[in-house]
């Protein structure tokens, strides 16, 4: 392993194909970072399939399974901030640099990032929506419904760093997505369309996220 490169934690809900994104960068070397582990809190997600055929180590972490409903009961708020908390404790068991939400399809609380950032462990994530728009889940089918009433002419996708505050950290890439009338009609090919935008922007995203690691590192004279 090259010294200088970035230990990063992937974190994910589904197909994972950001993160096989990110797998292939990092093994053309077009992206100097270690994928140390890969997390995720769908038991079948196919991501940690990909993650297992690269030979990187893969977790599962779920509310459910965890046995976190069980302990605590539906609802009740502990049951989430004690997930929240384990979750950042396993991360900080691996000593990353950087966390990656490639998919992550579960909003992070104060539990998990107030950890992470006593730590001084950047966390960054994908939203497919530009910056201040569609917050939340189901970004895309929201647009679309927009796009289809004729409200919008564009949508779009960005990186940024998370907060507390969902999709609201500050904008590390954006890439706008023109929409035209019949092309984009069927939400299914924009979908495509934006996960192909996705693909390429996780890459560059990570690549300036690491980037401002790597000037720390030089700064306090790590290798």
């Amino acid at each position: 392993m090259s010294p200088s490169k970035i230990r990063v934690t992937v974190l994910i809900s589904g197909s994972g194909t950001n993160l096989q994104a990110l797998i292939d960068a990092s093994l053309n070397d077009s992206l100097p970072i270690n994928i140390i582990r890969v997390i995720s809190n769908k038991k079948d997600a196919y991501g940690l399939q990909r993650a297992t055929n690269a030979g990187i180590p893969t977790l599962y972490h779920n509310i459910i399974g965890g046995g976190y409903r069980k302990k605590f009961g539906k609802d009740n708020p502990q049951e989430r901030e004690e997930y929240d908390k384990d979750l950042a404790s396993l991360i900080l068991e691996d000593k990353p640099e950087l966390v990656v939400c490639a998919g992550w399809m579960h909003i992070l609380s104060a539990q998990f990032l107030n950890p992470l950032e006593k730590a001084n462990l950047p966390i960054i994530n994908l939203h497919p929506a530009l910056p201040g728009a569609y917050d939340g889940a189901g970004a895309i089918e929201r647009a679309h419904k927009d796009f289809m009433a004729r409200r919008i002419e564009k949508m779009g996708i960005m990186i940024h760093y998370v907060v507390q505050e969902v999709d609201r950290g500050e904008p590390i890439v954006v890439r706008e997505i023109p929409l035209e009338h019949p092309r984009d009609d069927d939400i299914h090919e924009l979908e495509e369309r934006v996960h192909k935008v996705e693909h390429v922007a996780i890459v560059d995203g990570t690549r300036i996220a690491i980037s401002k690691i790597l000037e720390r590192r030089a700064h306090s004279g790590q290798q």
